[in-house]
């Protein structure tokens, strides 16, 4: 048997498509979808898994300020195998195992175009369903905690939501670099995952009253970072936690809220957004290195909570935002 798949030397492969904006359903599986051409500085990844996140849905809907051309595939981060390289690629070869952040051609598909600047090695220890959660959740998580949120060690970062897969990313990165964390879930069962994945304490966020608990855990000093995904629900509480100069940095938003900008200047807090692909290039470096130190040290270690086929992507997108109490990374297997 070639090394080549039978699908490669076919041309064709099965994907996603999107051809028009909306729920869900819009999500359709293609059989002969062409094999996408690595560019240059590009490779062409056999796609063992791809992640599922909630920005993939969000670009779905249209409701983005920067639509995606119609049709396409989506699917940011990919596991997988480097199939071709294209022209000036140093950093791979044929046949390396590779994690990526960001496909150009998209990763629900058996096959996926991605920059070789935003691809980085993915070590033996993790599993490729474990490899597609490291991109968009670790590296969101790392350039807000490191990047933004000027994390270091004896700092406090509530991470809230904690229990999904930037915020489970976000507590083993924080409690690896030294930081007190606290974080929040809304099940018994996301509670304990996050306590599991470094958290030092862990509240519930949907009991009333629990910010007060979170101010007692650091003896009413309040917090240094606070990484909040889902600020139009939380932000107005969120500041009554910030200690002098705190950041709060914003991974997720579903909606408005109203809010008093006054409160920032009790203690000069700062409402920062974060969004991963303003990452300069010499960012995706040190974030890779970064990664793979902690792949290869052991602490680096994605929960996969639930794998679905190819074809089930409408049903991943749908539980990925309407089921309550994340517990982890969903995966969709190739």
């Amino acid at each position: 048997m070639p090394y080549l798949s039978r699908g490669l030397m076919a041309q064709v492969m099965r994907a996603i498509r999107v051809s028009e904006f909306g729920g869900p359903e819009v999500l359709v599986l293609a059989k002969d979808v062409p094999i996408p051409k690595p560019g240059k500085c590009q490779v062409l990844i056999k796609v063992a898994a791809a992640g599922i996140n909630p920005v993939d849905t969000y670009i779905r809907t249209g409701n983005q300020p920067v639509k995606a051309a119609l049709p396409y595939t989506p699917g940011l981060d990919v596991s997988g195998i480097v199939e071709e390289l294209g022209e000036e690629v140093t950093k791979f070869k044929k046949g390396d195992h590779v994690y990526t952040v960001c496909t150009t051609s998209g990763g629900y598909a058996e096959y996926a175009v991605a920059d070789e600047k935003t691809t980085f090695t993915l070590h033996d220890k993790l599993e490729f369903t474990q490899g597609a959660c490291v991109g968009v959740p670790y590296f969101t998580a790392y350039r807000a905690l490191v990047i933004g949120g000027g994390a270091s060690p004896g700092k406090t970062v509530l991470v809230h939501g904690a229990s999904g897969g930037v915020g489970l990313a976000a507590c083993q990165i924080a409690k690896n670099l030294g930081l007190q964390v606290i974080g929040t879930a809304s099940t018994a069962e996301g509670l304990h995952l996050v306590k599991e994945n470094g958290a030092h304490h862990v509240f519930n966020h949907k009991e009333e009253g629990h910010q007060g608990k979170i101010k007692e855990a650091t003896e009413g000093k309040g917090v240094d970072i606070i990484l909040e995904m889902m600020a139009n629900v939380n932000l107005p509480a969120d500041v009554m936690l910030c200690k002098k100069h705190c950041r709060i940095m914003v991974i997720g938003n579903r909606g408005d809220c109203e809010f008093n900008f006054s409160k920032l200047m009790t203690n000069e807090t700062s409402v920062i957004g974060v969004k991963l692909m303003m990452t300069e290039g010499h960012e995706w470096e040190m974030m890779g290195s970064f990664m793979y130190a902690g792949m290869e040290q052991g602490w680096l270690k994605p929960v996969v909570h639930r794998k679905y086929d190819l074809k089930d992507a409408p049903q991943a997108h749908a539980d990925i935002i309407s089921n309550p109490g994340c517990k982890g990374n969903l995966v969709l297997q190739i």
